[in-house]
């Protein structure tokens, strides 16, 4: 950490485990705060996960609609999941782009990583681009289910200014993709 950060930073003092479930493992800290005063943080450890911005030849993007319980509806979204312990994240964007859509692709890019919900999570999400893509069989996993959609990157930002596709991961693949349309962003490929 920079010495110029040092005035801001938290110590934790001690760590309690709240609920531990399936991938989530929530926490409540004491920490000393950089008043000498002390507070409580309580938050969630996640493993991790990979998003994929998957590119299809004619220039549309392969994308998900999927029903989200805590949101209470159908989300697009680009193809994500979770890490796997040990798991490397580009072996999991393949693993999940074939999983969920039955694809896979010639060349990977990665793009970088965007944490999602920094004040109560410390799940970052490694974002992949994927292109040369060859269709495959699905192999959804038990209980899971999608509808696989395309759209144009114009159409999603007409989507996103009026406020219908929120999902950040996928702002921010959105994102990422004009930058990298526009010339302003960088993307190293690399054959599969």
């Amino acid at each position: 950490m920079d010495e110029l950060e040092q005035h801001l930073v938290e110590r934790q003092l001690d760590s309690a485990q709240v609920y531990q479930g399936h991938f989530l493992d929530v926490r409540r800290d004491r920490v000393a705060l950089p008043d000498g005063k002390t507070a409580h943080r309580e938050y969630i450890r996640h493993p991790g996960a990979v998003m994929v911005v998957p590119l299809l030849d004619d220039g549309r993007l392969l994308m998900e609609r999927q029903y989200r319980y805590p949101m209470g509806r159908v989300m697009l979204e680009f193809p994500a999941g979770k890490l796997d312990a040990g798991e490397p994240p580009l072996r999991c964007g393949q693993r999940e782009l074939l999983e969920e859509t039955g694809y896979s692709a010639a060349e990977w890019a990665y793009a970088g990583v965007l944490h999602n919900a920094i004040a109560y999570s410390d799940e970052g999400i490694h974002i992949y681009f994927a292109r040369g893509l060859r269709r495959g069989e699905r192999q959804l996993d038990e209980g899971e289910f999608l509808d696989l959609v395309t759209h144009s990157p114009d159409e999603l930002d007409q989507l996103a200014a009026r406020g219908e596709l929120t999902d950040a991961k996928t702002l921010i693949g959105l994102l990422w993709l004009q930058r990298w349309q526009q010339g302003a962003w960088a993307l190293d490929w690399q054959s599969a």
